[in-house]
């Protein structure tokens, strides 16, 4: 049967790994996004708002995907707001598509906040004990991807598909304007320490420093999605994914502060953020981006200090068990410090890093 795919969020961290990985494997690509310039050739560009349902429906009239794959959000000034708009973003789009009858699969890109909790509450109250699991129960708290989940579930009992949900921890990959890139906002970070002089300091918690910790390369996630629409006892499921690897940031911060020539400063002991690190940068960064012929001057488009913080400033160990993927059959991996090393020198590349 033939697949085709259309990937919400398309040229994001997750939906641009993603787009690349069905191509290869000869899926017929959509790509809903912002900005549809910046699809790669060969996908078809669908251009929509998903707040709006009428439009929504009228850009995807005759689409006829067989399996949508979901990797994108919308963030709001609260919890109360993220809810109501993502999820009439998921409910918008399941609409849709319904009229087709063409669904077989939908995958929902979340990630750890199911765990740690939304924004507002972040890494707060009773968590449960890592490392976290796909059976430990939802938070007592409200969560934008717990709705994002409900209107999955809903239509998938609704219209008949199967679906699976996949939470990554934070992502390492490329994509210019996303809200949410430890990656690019370290490597623009490691510039401007270069250029200037400034001490290359870890930004993060005591906590995040000394204690273990994974993280999620785009390709990873981008093939573990891939997967599950293959694997027969994947369907109706939700997966956590992450590399394979666990590390300690007293260990990455030296090996990413060697990849740009810089010596790392000494732990402070305490958090210094990035947000307030960075807060005066865009100058420097605009100089810097002319000095070397960068494709982007705007440093707002790069980086996203705040996620930054937010990750590297947690109180607790965070580590993510992927034992059910590995029993399913999935065990691809990928070194943590080598998924960095290689989205480096993908921006430098890209000239979006010195």
């Amino acid at each position: 049967m033939t697949n085709k795919a259309l990937v919400v969020g398309a040229t994001g961290i997750v939906g641009s790994a993603l787009v690349r990985q069905l191509q290869d494997a000869g899926w017929e690509v959509h790509g809903l996004a912002r900005n549809a310039g910046l699809l790669p050739r060969g996908v078809g560009a669908v251009a929509a708002d998903l707040r709006d349902a009428p439009a929504t429906a009228a850009a995807l009239a005759g689409l006829a995907p067989t399996h949508v794959f979901i990797t994108t959000w919308s963030r709001q000034a609260n919890e109360a707001e993220n809810i109501r708009v993502n999820a009439a973003m998921v409910r918008h789009l399941l609409d849709a598509v319904r009229p087709a009858g063409s669904v077989r699969h939908v995958a929902l890109v979340t990630g750890l906040k199911h765990y740690l909790g939304p924004f507002e509450a972040y890494a707060q109250g009773a968590l449960p004990q890592t490392p976290f699991r796909e059976e430990q129960p939802r938070l007592a708290v409200d969560n934008f991807y717990y709705a994002q989940e409900d209107e999955v579930f809903a239509a998938a009992a609704r219209d008949g598909f199967h679906w699976s949900v996949h939470r990554p921890h934070t992502v390492i990959g490329a994509a210019v304007g996303n809200a949410m890139n430890m990656g690019t906002t370290l490597a623009v970070y490691a510039s401007l320490c270069k250029r200037s002089g400034r001490p290359f300091q870890f930004p993060g918690s005591s906590a995040q420093w000394n204690g273990l910790t994974d993280m999620t390369d785009a390709g990873v996630l981008a093939r573990h999605l891939l997967w599950a629409t293959q694997t027969p006892a994947a369907a109706d499921q939700a997966f956590n994914v992450v590399n394979g690897d666990v590390f300690r940031w007293s260990w990455m911060w030296g090996r990413i502060a060697d990849w740009f020539g810089l010596e790392p400063a000494p732990f402070a002991g305490e958090p210094r953020p990035l947000e307030a690190q960075m807060a005066d940068d865009a100058g420097a960064w605009s100089a810097l981006a002319a000095e070397h012929g960068l494709a982007e001057t705007d440093i707002h488009r790069l980086v996203s200090p705040w996620h930054t913080d937010a990750d590297l400033g947690r109180p607790l160990e965070v580590l993510t068990d992927m034992s059910k993927s590995r029993r399913m059959g999935f065990l691809d991996y990928q070194p943590s410090d080598d998924a960095f090393f290689a989205l480096f020198a993908q921006l430098r590349a890209q000239r979006l890093i010195p």
